[in-house]
């Protein structure tokens, strides 16, 4: 197991004075819970509010364990689809689409707060392009006769019959 690093998790409780900020050796482990007490209770020495370690992530409140919630999104950024995770990974594709929505809601939450806090004349973002290819192209049939004009391109003699 891992030891924790208390420096990167801060008081939860708007009406403490030390809100907010790490690293002010405010934050302890209280304990463990859970039906495995596997996961991790602290609090502010300051108020003395009690909180889960993963309060302010993408985990809290989820009953899977954090490897598979990982994998979750791991396949997902890779492509593949909710359905074909949860065969892979031997779910339910509604807990499988939960995780996602709750990573992409947490993922643009933080992404929020720290573009909001950027002070920044000339900003420059480069996007992430997926391609999704349809399964079924609609196409105009092309037809066995066809004839060169002036410029050698073929068309079609006769125009496109629709269905």
């Amino acid at each position: 197991m891992t030891k924790l690093n208390l420096e990167q998790y801060f008081c939860p409780n708007e009406q403490c004075k030390e809100y907010g900020l790490r690293s002010h050796g405010n934050i302890a482990v209280r304990g463990k819970y859970g039906k495995e007490k596997n996961r991790t209770l602290l609090y502010c020495r300051t108020c003395g509010k009690r909180f889960a370690a993963t309060q302010a992530s993408a985990l809290f409140g989820l009953h899977l364990q954090p490897e598979m919630i990982r994998q979750i999104i791991h396949l997902a950024a890779e492509g593949v689809g909710v359905r074909a995770t949860a065969r892979l990974l031997e779910l339910d594709k509604d807990t499988v689409n939960r995780i996602i929505l709750r990573a992409g809601e947490h993922c643009a939450k933080v992404l929020s707060e720290l573009l909001t806090s950027l002070e920044m004349t000339e900003v420059q973002l480069d996007e992430l392009w997926t391609f999704i290819k349809k399964r079924k192209i609609l196409a105009v049939p092309t037809t066995s006769k066809t004839t060169t004009d002036a410029n050698g391109s073929g068309r079609p003699s006769t125009p496109p019959r629709a269905c």
